[in-house]
């Protein structure tokens, strides 16, 4: 077994940080500033407001149905990765769910960084063969009643989830809302839910 094997990636990303640290390769200002872009500017927080304001607002549903691309960038979410995106809604007859099955093709401007289980080629070839299996092993379990469809990112298209908004948010604000998205709701793996 190797030395990164052993160690958990959270030590190993400190490590390889240190080095690139203490060589002058990369400034920490840098690395800090990079960080905070992908945790408060990219990622979940943007399809989370996304989501949140298509709950409240039926007209900016419609056209993130019609074209996810235009309606995300009226919010200001632009960039690589979502040149095409194709926005799905799940429902209560229909639960959508989305794979990159030849990589990991995924919205990062709207999703964040793909978590390595999306990467991961059992999830890649697994979720299209028995997503039902899948999802359970995810802790999502769906009616048999509930059609289950599984949408294939490519580089020239990409796909989030508008997920069903939880029994009991009506009184939540838009900003309350977005708190509650998760990035598994809006790739399918799980649902949102409600206020505890």
């Amino acid at each position: 077994m190797s030395i990164s094997e052993r160690l958990p990636i959270s030590m190993r990303t400190e490590a390889l940080e240190s080095i690139l640290v203490e060589r002058s390769l990369v400034d920490p200002k840098v690395m800090d500033a990079y960080i905070k872009m992908y945790e408060s500017d990219v990622g979940p927080l943007n399809g989370a407001k996304v989501v949140a304001k298509a709950w409240v607002d039926p007209e900016f549903r419609e056209r993130l149905l019609a074209d996810g691309t235009a309606a995300v960038g009226e919010l200001g979410f632009k960039g690589p990765q979502t040149e095409h995106l194709e926005v799905l809604e799940n429902t209560g007859e229909v639960h959508n769910v989305v794979v990159c099955t030849l990589c990991s093709c995924y919205p990062w401007a709207v999703l964040g960084l793909p978590p390595s289980w999306y990467k991961d080629p059992a999830y890649r070839s697994r979720i299209v063969r028995e997503p039902r299996a899948v999802l359970h092993e995810f802790g999502l379990d769906l009616g048999a009643d509930v059609e289950i469809r599984v949408a294939d990112s490519v580089s020239e298209c990409r796909y989030m989830i508008l997920p069903e908004r939880p029994a009991g948010t009506d009184d939540l604000s838009e900003e309350e809302l977005a708190a509650l998205v998760t990035r598994d709701a809006m790739v399918g793996i799980a649902k949102v839910a409600g206020p505890q």
